[in-house]
């Protein structure tokens, strides 16, 4: 993988977790106004397709589902498999094919 490609993966999933961020705080504000909200479920996917560090910082940030179970430990165990993930691409590069070469 060239250092351009990690630019591009980069930028995706920072791309990715802000528009998680902000899907958190539109679910906010719908909560504050008695709008309708995004389900849990929506919510917990969107984390889990790569958007999990930007639903941790609206949940800090925001204080949105801090206290919410079993929200919060679901997010948690996504957070964790994320990091696992992470650390198996970082060291164990033979597997780093796995990744789409070029999008």
């Amino acid at each position: 993988m060239t250092m351009t490609d990690i630019i591009k993966w980069a930028l995706l999933f920072l791309a990715l977790n802000l528009l998680v961020f902000w899907i958190y705080f539109f679910d906010k504000q719908a909560s504050r106004h008695g709008r309708r909200r995004i389900s849990e479920r929506t919510l917990l996917l969107l984390a889990l397709v790569g958007g999990s560090l930007g639903a941790l910082a609206a949940q800090q940030l925001l204080r949105h589902k801090t206290r919410k179970e079993p929200f919060r430990s679901i997010l948690a165990a996504i957070l964790i498999l994320h990091g696992a993930l992470i650390a198996v691409l970082a060291f164990v590069p033979q597997w780093s094919f796995l990744l789409p070469q070029d999008f």
